[in-house]
C-alpha cells in the first residue's frame, strides 16, 4: 500500500476514535503486565470486571507469589482459560520478585521471557507502560489490518513485521489502539459495518 494512503487510513481512524487507548483497567506496570496476560483470548470488559478484587486481594508481585493457583483462580473464573492463567500470572509474580526485584523489566527478551507473557504482551507493555512506540497485534489488528489492505499476511508475526514496515515509526502505539477500537466498533470479524466505515472508500476492497 501507498504511503500516502496508509498515512490517509491512519488520519481517519484518529479522527474517528481520538481517545483510543489501552482499554485494561490499571494503576501501575503490575497491573498493567498482569491485566494483558489475562486478556489473551478473551474479551478486556470480562479482564476488567475480575482484576479489582483480584489487585485488591493481591496489590504487588510479592503477595501474588505466594498465593495457590486455586485461590487465584477464584478470582478470575469468569475469564477464558483461568486455569491456566492463574499458574501463569503466579509464576509471572515469581519471576518479577526472583530475578527483577519485583519490578516490571523495560526490556523486551525479558518480558518474553517471564511466564505467559508472549509478543503481545510485551508489546502492550513496553507501549502503554513504558512509551515506547510499538505495535502488538492480536486478533483485531490481526483481521482488520489484513481485511483494509495495509498488510496481506497469513500470520501474527508477519503482520507485525509488516504494519513495522508500512506505517511510520512515530505512529506505531497509535495505530495499534485505532485498530483494535475500528475492530471493536466497526470491522467486525462475521459482519463488518462498511456502511458506517469511516475508511471504507480507503480499504482494500474498494480498489483505490
Amino acid at each position: 500500500m501507498r504511503k500516502d494512503k496508509v498515512i490517509k487510513i491512519l488520519d481517519g481512524l484518529r479522527s474517528e476514535y481520538p481517545d483510543a487507548e489501552c482499554a485494561l483497567n490499571h494503576r501501575n506496570l503490575y497491573e498493567l503486565i498482569v491485566a494483558v496476560a489475562l486478556s489473551a483470548q478473551t474479551t478486556d470488559k470480562s479482564v476488567n470486571e475480575a482484576t479489582p478484587a483480584l489487585f485488591k486481594k493481591y496489590p504487588t508481585p510479592k503477595k501474588l507469589a505466594k498465593a495457590k493457583p486455586e485461590e487465584v483462580e477464584t478470582y478470575i473464573r469468569r475469564i477464558g482459560m483461568y486455569k491456566t492463567k492463574s499458574k501463569n500470572i503466579i509464576g509471572l509474580a515469581e519471576a518479577l520478585e526472583e530475578k527483577h526485584g519485583g519490578e516490571v523489566p523495560k526490556d523486551y527478551d525479558a518480558l518474553v521471557d517471564l511466564p505467559g507473557v508472549g509478543r503481545k504482551t510485551a508489546n502492550v507493555v513496553l507501549s502503554v507502560g513504558f512509551g515506547e512506540q510499538r505495535i502488538a497485534v492480536d486478533t483485531h489488528v490481526f483481521r482488520v489490518s489484513n481485511r483494509i489492505g495495509l498488510v496481506s499476511e497469513k500470520d501474527v508475526l508477519k503482520t507485525e513485521e509488516g504494519l513495522m514496515r508500512a506505517i511510520p515509526h512515530d505512529r506505531w502505539s497509535e495505530a495499534h489502539h485505532s485498530l483494535i477500537f475500528h475492530g471493536r466498533n466497526c470491522c467486525h470479524a462475521r459482519k463488518p459495518n462498511c456502511e458506517g466505515c469511516c475508511i471504507e472508500k480507503l480499504c482494500a476492497k474498494a480498489g483505490v
